[in-house]
């Protein structure tokens, strides 16, 4: 509410907020003692305090967004580095500073953000091995090879040695078909792709929208911002051969319920444009026949 009420007034923040809180899969994990949770906190405080940062170019915004990721690392190691093609994006494009202030903030931020996500796998890697515990996941007691290997580019892959169920690398493994329309079946859909839809054509409207815009608008930065975190994250999600279960997708509720709250608050505040009120009604019809196609696949448990 907070990040894109700055962006786009109160009544889209409300709309985000509420989108958020409702996703069935955000219902559930907000409730659930597991790490997801967590990170979509972070995550969330980390695009807010990106905002600010673009809003105001002040490298303090900026170092708070590297330490929030890397807090994000520390709940769910590389999966919260999804997000940093886009949050780099936004700051690169969008902050009102010349090039090399630019990036010297980022790299400030970067340092930030190896410090807060680097300290625990520091000194776990530099404790004797006798004096601490295995570290799970790995095959040789090694936090490194849980970071990149079980936990990191093994889910891409597929390639996990030691898993303990589902399937390895093949296009329809143990852990279900990977592709583009992963995310819309049945079980991952029912979860968060509720809105999905909206989000997508939303997205494309906004860009479109605000193709003539100064470099540092805030409404094609919060585009870009919300929009690069939900593709990227998405495809990821849709085409990983290693371990995913269909909670994973709380990641994408605060993008989907950004990008709608954005989107349907400017149409609607241009609804006088005969576009404005065609693309609304796109979006709005493609989320009625999706929730259509849904309903009977959900359930109230």
């Amino acid at each position: 509410h907070a990040a894109v009420r700055r962006v786009a007034g109160p009544g889209a923040g409300l709309v985000a907020g509420a989108a958020l809180a409702l996703t069935p899969v955000a219902v559930l994990m907000f409730r659930f003692d597991n790490p997801d949770a967590m990170l979509v906190l972070v995550l969330t405080g980390a695009a807010y305090a990106l905002t600010r940062a673009v809003e105001q170019g002040r490298t303090r915004w900026l170092v708070l967004v590297g330490l929030l990721v890397g807090y994000g690392f520390l709940t769910k190691m590389l999966q919260a580095f999804l997000v940093l093609p886009a949050f780099s994006a936004v700051w690169l494009l969008a902050a009102p500073l010349a090039w090399w202030p630019r990036i010297r903030a980022l790299l400030v931020a970067g340092a930030a953000l190896l410090l807060s996500a680097g300290w625990w796998v520091l000194v776990v890697e530099l404790w004797p091995a006798a004096d601490r515990p295995w570290i799970g996941g790995s095959q040789g007691d090694s936090v490194l090879e849980l970071v990149f290997g079980y936990n990191g580019f093994g889910r891409l892959t597929g390639d996990e040695v030691g898993s303990v169920g589902g399937g390895a690398g093949g296009r329809a493994g143990g852990w279900g078909e990977t592709g583009l329309l992963r995310l819309f079946g049945s079980e991952m859909g029912r979860e968060a792709s509720w809105l999905l839809p909206a989000a997508l054509v939303l997205t494309v409207v906004l860009l479109w929208w605000t193709r003539r815009a100064p470099r540092t608008d805030p409404l094609r930065a919060a585009t870009v911002l919300w929009g690069g975190w939900l593709l990227v994250t998405g495809l990821t999600f849709s085409l990983m051969g290693g371990i995913v279960h269909s909670y994973y997708t709380v990641a994408l509720a605060p993008a989907v319920a950004a990008l709608v709250g954005i989107g349907g608050a400017t149409l609607w505040r241009d609804r006088a444009s005969a576009a404005a009120r065609w693309w609304l009604a796109a979006a709005v019809a493609a989320t009625a026949v999706w929730a259509y196609a849904l309903l009977p696949t959900a359930w109230l448990g």
